[in-house]
């Protein structure tokens, strides 16, 4: 891990698994091959941020085991700064991966009582939060455990005191908790945010009923972010930014694999965000890189470099 981080930089933190997979479609129970690898929304924003140029920071806990030491060195490898904490008292979690069909995916996860549900304030050093651009957070964490909600709310009062904007991804996961319990997580936790990412469904569960994405975004925007991006998958993107609304339409590709897209997504947003773009360019690039990660099989191999998002432009199916 650097000491020396330069600005722009964004601190993120949360649980990562290591991540087994079945090769090819097909029911698990009869899969021949499995592939080894790891998978975390919030290390999947960083990589996605380091590839486009972002200094990132990852912040987590891990099992004093062979996975935990997969997550750390995958996540090393990709250039990011990693804050890591190895517990000897319990496991890294386990994420499991069926491809039942050839576009319909099963995903069960081992995780409770987890090293990673166990993170705490003493994981994520204060210096780290408040001398960042930007904290990113998402609603996975406080699901984890109600010390990772603590630690969770200790990290936006960080930031929060030292005038570090926050991003938050509600990123609801209905086999950690109800939508009942995150509705009541998700309203505590919006108001204290700068920007609030959902899809359509995500953003139902904190705001009710609505009359479509728009009026989604403008009641995630009344509960007091200034930014609330509503993520359509393949029909795009709506927001609204400071009071204007705004539409990016997503970028056709044949799909392979959607799980990451929306950490690509929001890694693309962000790394526009903190360098200054305007909400225009920060959603095209958000396109861009959830297409990409469509592309390739796996949770953030897919994410581009910089140097790479105008390849889904080209006409020519060889580059020379």
């Amino acid at each position: 891990m650097r000491r020396d981080l330069i600005t722009p930089y964004v601190v993120t933190f949360g649980e990562t698994m290591g991540l087994i997979k079945s090769d090819q479609p097909g029911p698990l129970a009869h899969a021949t091959s499995l592939s080894l690898g790891i998978g975390g929304s919030e290390s999947n924003v960083a990589i996605g941020l380091q590839r486009l140029g972002v200094v990132s920071v990852w912040c987590g806990r891990v099992g004093d085991d062979a996975l935990g030491q997969r997550v750390i060195r995958e996540i090393r490898a990709e250039g990011i700064d990693v804050y890591a904490t190895v517990d000897a008292t319990a496991a890294t979690g386990l994420m499991l991966k069926e491809r039942r069909t050839s576009s319909l995916q099963n995903v069960t996860y081992y995780r409770k009582g987890s090293a990673g549900s166990k993170i705490s304030a003493a994981d994520i050093p204060a210096s780290l939060i408040s001398s960042a651009t930007l904290l990113h957070i998402t609603g996975i964490t406080p699901a984890l455990s109600a010390e990772a909600a603590q630690t969770m709310q200790y990290a936006i009062d960080t930031a929060r005191g030292a005038g570090v904007p926050i991003s938050l991804d509600l990123n609801y996961r209905r086999a950690l908790w109800s939508e009942e319990d995150a509705a009541v997580a998700y309203r505590e936790l919006i108001p204290q945010v700068n920007i609030v990412f959902a899809s359509d469904d995500e953003a139902a569960i904190a705001v009710g009923a609505s009359d479509g994405p728009a009026d989604l975004a403008a009641k995630l925007t009344a509960m007091g972010p200034s930014e609330a991006i509503i993520k359509l998958g393949a029909e795009g993107a709506l927001a609204i930014i400071d009071g204007a609304e705004y539409f990016q339409p997503a970028i056709p590709v044949d799909v392979l694999d959607t799980v990451g897209a929306g950490d690509a997504f929001v890694a693309g947003y962000l790394t526009e965000l903190v360098t200054g773009q305007t909400p225009e360019v920060r959603l095209r690039t958000a396109a861009k890189t959830g297409a990409f990660a469509c592309l390739v099989p796996g949770d953030w191999e897919g994410a581009p470099r910089r140097s790479e998002l105008d390849l889904l432009n080209s006409k020519e199916p060889v580059s020379r």
